[in-house]
């Protein structure tokens, strides 16, 4: 079984992360966990007028980088191996090319991410993806 599992940073990704370090110790077969953290740069195009690109670059790894930490952590201690990526662009959109592209069988996010005023404005993330996702999504609070 393929799991991807996109991350964000938020308490709810944390879970979702614990979620399938329970979920894989009770499969018979290992799952591939893919941990997936994506980065929206449109916000940033002021800065980029001022601020090289590799600067931002750097800037948008780096903090992909921490979120990914603690789901990390997680996944390692309770043994699941797992591969991760890290992409920008529309969340929802690099999230569900992703899962088309290397064939998930499953997706399991936080329902609630890091910008819940923004979400409650424009749909969130997870609403975007479960909605359109070919394969099942898993929310977890």
């Amino acid at each position: 079984m393929k799991i991807l599992l996109p991350v964000d940073g938020s308490k709810s990704a944390l879970n979702a992360a614990k979620y399938v370090a329970k979920l894989a110790k009770d499969l018979r077969t290992k799952p591939t966990v893919t941990l997936i953290s994506v980065h929206d740069d449109i916000g940033l195009g002021h800065v980029k007028q001022f601020v090289a690109a590799s600067v931002v670059n750097d800037y948008l790894h780096e903090v992909s980088e921490k979120e990914l930490k603690s789901s990390q952590k997680a996944l390692d201690a309770a043994g699941v191996k797992h591969s991760m990526v890290i992409k920008r662009g529309n969340v929802a959109g690099e999230i569900l090319a992703l899962a088309n592209k290397e064939k998930f069988d499953l997706i399991v996010m936080g329902s609630k991410g890091r910008t819940g005023i923004i979400d409650a404005l424009m749909g969130s993330i997870a609403q975007k993806v479960s909605n359109t996702a070919k394969q099942p999504v898993l929310l977890i609070k």
